[in-house]
């Protein structure tokens, strides 16, 4: 499934959904640390392929990233969280959507805000700081082949679904049976806020009272027992 198809997808939804459908489909995702934010103006909703480099000191490393990206793809940057330095600034981020990037995830810390937020290109990190690199380390093995963000270890095996809500990793083989898990949970959900809204209320339409029943006769019988039984949306 391509970047841009997945972008499009994704755009009705949102990570919580994704991460919802993931649930639903029994595919593992990884999450990013909350402490990523978008940082930088431009959308707060993208998705697409991750395009890994893992930061030495140099932004040589980026450039060559982009010489092997894909239109959609999202640059997902690992400086191992540093907070001594910034990793990227305004002539990277102007060289990734001059390449067709949808956007950036940054395990560290970027600079040139001003700069970033007039270019509106979606940028998601651990904030700012104006010094940039004052070293210069060998090059790590396989830097353009993986990326780690907190705990998650991510390739371009995977797909990046990132919002105000967090960011979601999700492996690109199981994205198609995610999304449309994702979208029948929204269509689920929407008709039940919808209901709440004209005065029938979340326990009536999950028929909450015969759950309370069963699980007095049988303790071991879960809410989400309950709702795949009935259709419900509130847990997967």
């Amino acid at each position: 499934m391509a970047s841009t198809s997945i972008a499009a997808a994704f755009q009705l939804l949102g990570t919580a959904l994704v991460a919802d459908g993931a649930l639903h489909e029994r595919v593992p995702v990884q999450l990013a640390p909350s402490a990523l934010q978008p940082r930088a103006g431009g959308p707060a909703r993208i998705a697409g392929r991750v395009l890994p480099a893992r930061h030495a000191g140099s932004v040589d490393v980026f450039l060559e990233a982009f010489e092997r990206a894909q239109p959609g793809d999202v640059l997902v940057v690992d400086n191992a969280g540093r907070l001594d330095e910034a990793c990227v600034g305004d002539l990277t981020v102007l060289e990734a959507r001059a390449t067709g990037l949808a956007g950036m995830i940054v395990w560290g810390l970027h600079r040139d805000t001003r700069e970033l937020v007039r270019i509106g290109f979606p940028v998601w990190s651990l904030g700012a700081v104006p010094s940039g690199p004052q070293r210069l380390d060998p090059r790590p093995t396989g830097a353009l082949e993986h990326a780690r963000v907190g705990d998650a270890q991510v390739t371009a095996a995977d797909v990046v679904f990132a919002d105000e809500d967090g960011i979601v990793f999700v492996p690109a083989n199981s994205v198609e049976s995610v999304l449309a898990a994702a979208a029948k949970i929204a269509a689920t959900e929407r008709r039940q806020a919808e209901s709440v809204a004209g005065g029938h209320t979340l326990r009536a339409q999950l028929r909450f009272a015969e759950f309370l029943a069963r699980r007095a006769a049988d303790p071991a019988y879960t809410l989400r027992d309950h709702l795949r039984a009935v259709g419900g949306a509130i847990e997967v």
